[in-house]
């Protein structure tokens, strides 16, 4: 018997905090109807996650065998690399306006559109390098409105850590967070290298020492899909 395929819908809704029109893809399960309840994964990269990590297929299959509650996933692709620059890195111009989108503009309107769990530990944020680095200030920031972090390689700096350890309700969130151990030379989008594993295991013990709960692992790898995409097999079963 084959899997039951769930659906990916194309979207697109007007942005006042960023000024654009919002292209969104969302995945309903084959199950999907209005008189269930769903959780809510919002994945930045949105297509990468779609394309290259094949979240729409994990979640059929893990749907389809009850090994997961019911799950809405909404990916929402970036433009280009400056795009994704200006909207994901703690620096970027465009970075409060996008966590502000997330938090006060794409919840309600998602909210509104399907049958959620209007909770934090109902929804969760996913994210690679950049991606993962936007999930965690957005739920350290709205940590009501978000429950839940799964983090693949973030992209980690004094900004992400000191926002991490103002937080005063460190219990409210639940995070799942990876590292590869060959992540020492990270080539960035602006032509840098840098390490990326020393300030994630900086961001670990401080997340602990914090008592967040957070699951942390460091995989034999480097900073590309190739280990992300097996990973997300555990990442999804973890968080839900």
């Amino acid at each position: 018997m084959s899997t039951p395929k769930g659906t990916i819908n194309e979207l697109s809704f007007q942005s006042m905090e960023l000024g654009e029109e919002i292209k969104l893809l969302v995945y309903l399960p084959a199950t999907f109807s209005p008189l269930y309840k769903y959780s809510l994964l919002i994945a930045q990269d949105g297509k990468d996650y779609f394309q290259l990590g094949r979240i729409a297929r994990l979640a059929d299959e893990y749907l389809d065998n009850r090994e997961i509650e019911n799950l809405i996933i909404v990916g929402i692709p970036y433009k280009d690399v400056e795009d994704r620059r200006r909207k994901y890195h703690p620096d970027g111009e465009q970075n409060a306006a996008y966590i502000r989108f997330l938090a006060h503009e794409l919840v309600p309107f998602l909210d509104k559109e399907y049958p959620t769990y209007h909770m934090g530990l109902g929804r969760g944020l996913i994210g690679d390098s950049l991606g993962a680095t936007v999930s965690l200030m957005t739920a350290v920031k709205y940590p009501n409105t978000f429950g839940k972090v799964i983090m693949q390689s973030p992209y980690v700096d004094d900004k992400v850590l000191k926002n991490v350890e103002q937080l005063s309700q460190p219990q409210l969130l639940n995070i799942y967070h990876v590292i590869g151990k060959g992540e020492t030379e990270v080539r960035t989008t602006d032509g840098k290298v840098k390490d990326f594993l020393s300030p994630n295991r900086s961001l670990h013990e401080l997340m602990e020492e914090k008592n967040y709960t957070c699951f942390y692992e460091e995989f034999d790898g480097d900073h590309t899909w190739k280990h992300w995409q097996p990973d997300l097999k555990r990442a999804l079963k973890y968080m839900y």
